[in-house]
């Protein structure tokens, strides 16, 4: 889509009952897109949204679902297709995404449960995805003010992020080793999981950098200064030689619990707790 064609969109979404502004986020924000990648919208609302207007907005054919529809963190939206390309409205809660944003400020997150997001989603994500935005309509000027307040990541929060992982991937990988003693090669995978995805938390915390999706989060944490050498190959290693017998899931386990005390020894710890 050509920009023109994409703030004329925005603007005709501004034009609902509820919409207050629409931003361009995903990799095409950040620069990081492919020719086919995704275009995502960003539809933020305040109060109660006119679903019947966004559904004539997308034309016949086009699924709009309800707040709510696609669950609790990434609540609904649509897709559709815009002559050869992909364009995702994805809603998102404008005070919601403030409240998440004083949270962070004094180093309060939650991750919870939203499907596609494995490790759940990262409440912190609303906050960043405000921050790497391009806004495209904002009559209010209340996103563009947002997306100022966001550039700087809170010192709190990098402190709740590091301490979290610091006490939780090791706990995790703890519980692990009763499902290694079993042979439950899921389960211990399920934990591995976790403890990396943590790990990847608080190395990009601890560069100041907020992490929009788990997705992608450890290749793009061995770009980050401090990061240990190696990182990524080294954690995904721990997948493609767990094995089924409680020898090989156990020595996965004792590789995964280097892993991250070298993580923690970069990062360091201490702080405040996340609730």
């Amino acid at each position: 889509m050509r920009n023109d064609e994409l703030q004329a969109m925005a603007a005709r979404l501004t034009d609902v009952d509820g919409i207050v502004a629409v931003a361009l986020g995903g990799s095409r924000a950040r620069g990081l897109h492919r020719p086919d990648s995704d275009y995502d919208l960003g539809l933020y609302y305040r109060g109660g949204l006119d679903t019947a207007a966004l559904r004539a907005l997308a034309g016949e054919g086009v699924e709009v679902s309800e707040p709510g529809g696609w669950g609790p963190w990434v609540n609904g939206g649509a897709w559709l297709t815009v002559g050869e390309d992909r364009v995702d409205w994805i809603y998102r809660d404008l005070d919601r995404v403030e409240a998440v944003w004083e949270g962070c400020r004094e180093g309060r997150f939650e991750t919870g449960f939203q499907p596609g997001h494995p490790l759940g989603f990262h409440s912190p994500a609303y906050v960043g995805e405000v921050a790497v935005c391009q806004v495209l309509a904002d009559p209010t000027g209340a996103l563009t003010a947002l997306r100022t307040a966001t550039r700087d990541y809170p010192p709190p929060l990098r402190a709740a992020v590091v301490e979290n992982a610091r006490w939780e991937a090791p706990f995790i990988l703890a519980a692990a080793r009763k499902g290694a003693k079993s042979a439950d090669a899921a389960y211990v995978a399920g934990c591995l999981f976790r403890a990396t995805g943590l790990l990847a938390h608080a190395l990009h915390a601890h560069a100041g950098t907020y992490v929009l999706n788990e997705k992608g989060a450890l290749h793009a944490a061995a770009t980050l200064p401090t990061t240990p050498r190696g990182l990524t190959p080294r954690a995904q290693s721990l997948f493609t030689r767990l094995g089924t017998t409680p020898q090989t899931l156990h020595a996965a386990l004792d590789d995964a619990e280097a892993l991250v005390a070298e993580v923690m020894g970069v990062v360091g710890g201490g702080g405040c707790v996340a609730p």
